[in-house]
């Protein structure tokens, strides 16, 4: 039982990373985006870090999609997705794979890691994403309701 609650906190912790950074890209809520630098005011909400934070082996090709709007759309409908799937814990094993990707794509416009030659917290990230995507509905969620659905029995993915 103690583990259920475990694996809830963990589940919805993660949704909310997922789901407050796609809202502070929408109305620079002040944190990581400033107000003016909205998705809202027409900021690339990916322009400044591909073009600016990306380094390593893979930053050319992560640079040149600086200010893409399909790369904008993905990234946040990616983020929103996740986020919302998390917290209400339905559709948990594809926003695993989604976030997962995500992550993957992030530690790719950063490799090689700073600290740690091929580790960092993107790769636990992926881990604990894909750890999740596999376990059980667990408490405080709509999961339990959501697998007894005729289009969730028929298409398991949709778990």
């Amino acid at each position: 039982m103690k583990t259920n609650r475990i694996l809830s906190l963990l589940r919805l912790s993660l949704g909310c990373i997922f789901l407050w950074a796609f809202l502070d890209k929408v109305f620079g809520l002040g944190f990581a985006t400033t107000p003016e630098k909205s998705w809202l005011q027409g900021v690339s909400p990916t322009a400044g870090f591909l073009q600016f934070g990306t380094e390593g082996v893979f930053a050319a090709f992560f640079q040149s999609l600086s200010g893409n709007v399909l790369v904008d759309w993905f990234f946040m409908l990616g983020l929103l997705g996740v986020g919302v799937a998390f917290i209400v814990g339905i559709g948990i094993r594809i926003a695993s794979i989604a976030g997962s990707l995500m992550m993957f794509l992030i530690y790719l416009s950063l490799f090689p890691p700073e600290n740690n030659p091929l580790i960092d917290e993107h790769i636990i990230y992926i881990l604990v994403l894909l750890f999740l995507g596999q376990t059980t509905s667990t408490p405080f969620s709509l999961g339990s309701w959501w697998q007894e659905q005729k289009i969730v029995k028929r298409y398991p993915i949709l778990r």
